[in-house]
């Protein structure tokens, strides 16, 4: 298996993460950073091998995309799905966390320095990596080898793309190497407008399915995945949120329909429809028989899973879950116990029915240990019992908070980044999903209930859909989408699209305003570090 992480290479042959020149960067903040040291295009990349291995090293740096600063975390730690309560002295962290899910950042607080500086940073890193390598890969001239190569890196970077337009709005847009130097913002549109170029230019460059041994590369499936969701997300991602000279900006508080937004190729809930539908007929996916195998320590083996973060045992390149959410006494790793924080709220967890077998990914009422079973105490020495309700997440005690149990966590994980389950980014379920919304806001609801039940009957069916007009089938899919895709990294997108982003609530006692906040959050701040090295950015609306 050709691995995209280990240190060693040993399973293709390759130092795949030993290539310095490309994953030792510098601040990405004024875009005109070269990621290399002394190797160029000119002077390296001369052999197949080592063009492989600058690939595998772009896709190593998408594991910083779901670590606990991420943004994964980011699109679940700002909304109901996730909170993360100081409990004492932990996880206070200059009131990051709190000012992130009680959607207080600012462009120089706290949660903007850790989590939105750094995913700027982190993304504009990667492009620029992927800059280079298509720069490589071109000039190679390879052939089909070489345009195969060429589609999975432009689809790489494409990814990136659509990150920080999802979070920025419109961003710089540089795809040369080297970089002509700092770059102004282009609108949310363009940005859209060059993804979607790139992927329907590369997605026929790409194989349905690698050999086993090029396992978590990028497939045609991936970014018909990827297309489908840029277009459910039309009215949203077509339209300006950002700077203040910029018009058309969305409307906040309502739904964003895909419908009658136009997209190459036609309307944009007709786009999703059918890149949905290419990847479902495909016949290279099928739902897993039981849900959990899709995020187990063996996931690598599931039939559902389309585009994965692939993740190994092996010191610091795994993945950590477990160890954000557990509590101290419930594992013992090779780097020591887990840190007790994530949790979600007791809003969400009342959306999960004692029926639905996707509730068994929540860990609630007396906790166990994963190393021998048994009950386990909190540190006081009294019987750890996870609760719903957070009285106070500026005081919370041991206790409190059901958590996250979807990516099961290895009993004998050799360090706290030890855990091997890869990390799920698109899945086949997610295809039926984003058919049926697209189909209901075509008015086919119909067929969206068909599509709809297809997903929800699998693991609830003795608690029915109801659902008839359009506006119940729409609310029915948005919870759906809760249930099925908690902790992957999609709610923030979800709550978006619905017009609820700034309007959801909870227990006032964690701080959430119980008002609508401000529009102006459906977009985060560029990052004030930033303006330090580029001079040319305007800073988004509001901020």
């Amino acid at each position: 298996m050709l691995n995209f992480l280990t240190k060693s290479g040993r399973r293709a042959g390759l130092s795949v993460l030993a290539a310095p020149f490309l994953l030792a960067t510098a601040s990405c903040t004024d875009l005109t950073v070269q990621p290399h040291d002394s190797l160029t295009p000119d002077n390296a990349f001369k052999s197949d091998a080592e063009i492989l291995a600058g690939v595998a090293g772009i896709y190593a740096t998408l594991r910083v995309l779901d670590n606990n600063v991420g943004y994964m975390s980011i699109e679940e730690v700002t909304t109901d799905m996730t909170i993360v309560p100081t409990r004492g002295s932990d996880w206070f962290d200059n009131g990051q966390w709190l000012e992130m899910h009680r959607q207080t950042w600012t462009p120089s607080s706290a949660g903007a320095s850790t989590f939105l500086n750094s995913s700027w940073n982190d993304m504009f890193g990667a492009i620029a990596k992927e800059n280079l390598m298509i720069d490589v890969v071109t000039k190679a001239n390879s052939g089909a080898k070489g345009d195969s190569t060429l589609a999975e890196l432009r689809t790489l970077r494409a990814f990136h793309y659509y990150l920080l337009m999802n979070m920025f709005g419109g961003v710089p847009l540089v795809t040369q190497y080297p970089t002509p130097g700092p770059s102004a913002r282009v609108t949310r549109d363009s940005v859209f407008k060059f993804i979607e170029a790139e992927l329907l230019a590369a997605r026929d460059k790409l194989p349905l399915k690698w050999p086993a041994a090029y396992y978590g590369r990028l497939t045609k499936g991936a970014a018909n995945a990827l297309l489908a969701t840029i277009y459910l997300n039309a009215g949203v991602f077509k339209k300006d949120v950002g700077p203040a000279a910029v018009t058309g900006k969305i409307n906040p508080t309502s739904y964003n329909s895909c419908n009658g937004i136009a997209v190459t190729g036609g309307d944009a809930c007709a786009m999703a429809i059918a890149a949905a539908n290419a990847v479902i007929t495909s016949n290279q996916y099928t739902l897993s028989a039981n849900w959990a195998d899709n995020f187990s320590l063996t996931n690598k083996n599931s039939t559902e899973n389309i585009f994965v973060i692939e993740h190994s045992k092996d010191k610091e390149i795994g993945g950590n879950w477990p160890m954000r959410t557990l509590h101290y006494n419930q594992l013992n790793t090779g780097w020591g116990s887990p840190w007790n924080g994530f949790a979600t709220t007791a809003e969400t967890f009342a959306q999960f029915s004692a029926t639905d077998d996707r509730r068994s990914m929540w860990l609630f009422g007396q906790a166990k240990s994963f190393q021998t079973g048994a009950n386990v105490n909190d540190r006081a020495g009294a019987p750890l019992i996870f609760t719903p309700t957070i009285a106070n997440a500026a005081s919370a005690n041991e206790a409190e908070g059901v958590r996250f149990n979807k990516f099961p966590p290895l009993a004998d994980a050799p360090s706290g980044n030890g855990h091997p389950n890869d990390f799920t980014v698109f899945r086949l379920a997610e295809m039926y999903l984003i058919k049926a919304e697209a189909e209901n806001e075509a008015g086919q609801t119909a067929n969206a209930l068909t599509d709809l039940k297809f997903i929800h009957d699998k693991h609830d069916a003795a608690n029915a859909i109801t659902a008839a007009t359009q506006a119940q089938i729409r609310d029915a899919i948005l919870k759906e989408r809760l249930l099925e895709f908690a902790a992957e990294g999609k709610r923030r997108t979800d709550l978006i699209r619905h017009g609820k982003f700034t309007t959801w609530t909870e227990a006032s006692a964690n701080g959430v305003s119980n008002t609508a906040r401000s529009p102006h959050l459906i977009v985060f701040p560029i990052p004030a570090p930033q303006f330090a090295s580029n001079n040319k950015l305007v800073q988004n609306a509001g901020y």
